[in-house]
């Protein structure tokens, strides 16, 4: 577990994982800044753990953004601006959050090297569900066997579980949102990263025991399994990858 630091501060978050940029939000106040500063920090060095790779990562290749207590939207505690590429916590109810949100920047990111048609606002996932054209490569593959895993039937040739149970939320609550690809996705990651037993509560929780889980919402059994090797495989490889540029 990392320690606190008095000298900590979002400055050295983005110096060493290269965010684009941190922003904090004009009401938050500087123990909350340096609170949060500290919650980020254990929280994004537990995603490094759970993920395998470097620092260059996590801010996708310096491309990321970050927001604290600023850019929110009403009722929603965090979310993912494609058109900005920044990653929003709200100051107050975004503890959890961090990898969902993260998950659908990578989502994104990667989306315009895995499919060559994507729009500039769409998700890998979401090319990956309406088969676009994928770009030959071995991470490609990877990530295209962790969608299908997440999204369809141990045979393929089916729904997944996971799928079943959104559609059923969509349609109890008259909307469009949890059987989308792209939360699908950041769902099942979040189950993964779960269970590779952060310390911290600020990047994840609620994939095992809360409402939503016990609804079905996050994957389950040996679904969950399989689904949290096809991510352990492809983050290895890519992490690996990685840290070969750094050589």
């Amino acid at each position: 577990m990392l320690s606190e630091s008095p000298n900590f501060s979002f400055v050295t978050i983005r110096r060493q994982f290269d965010f684009r940029g941190i922003e904090m939000g004009r009401w938050v106040t500087p123990e909350e800044r340096d609170r949060a500063a500290v919650n980020f920090h254990q929280a994004l060095h537990d995603l490094m753990d759970a993920l395998q790779g470097p620092e260059h990562l996590i801010s996708l290749r310096g491309t990321l953004g970050l927001q604290f207590g600023k850019g929110g939207q009403r009722g929603v505690a965090a979310h993912y601006m494609p058109a900005t590429r920044q990653l929003a916590l709200a100051k107050n109810a975004g503890a959890g959050s961090l990898a969902h949100e993260w998950f659908h920047a990578f989502d994104h990111y990667v989306g315009a090297k895995m499919f060559a048609t994507l729009a500039s606002d769409e998700f890998a996932s979401f090319g990956w569900i309406n088969s676009a054209v994928m770009n030959p490569h071995p991470l490609n593959d990877s990530l295209a066997a962790c969608f299908k895993a997440i999204m369809l039937s141990p045979d393929g040739q089916s729904t997944s579980e996971l799928f079943q149970h959104s559609t059923q939320a969509d349609r109890t609550h008259k909307i469009l949102y949890y059987a989308k690809p792209e939360e699908l996705a950041a769902r099942a990651f979040e189950a993964f990263v779960e269970d590779c037993a952060p310390h911290s509560h600020f990047l994840v929780r609620g994939t095992r025991y809360s409402p939503e889980a016990k609804s079905g919402l996050y994957p389950q059994g040996a679904d969950r399994e399989r689904i949290n090797q096809t991510f352990k495989n492809y983050f290895h490889t890519l992490g690996q990858a990685l840290f070969r540029e750094l050589d």
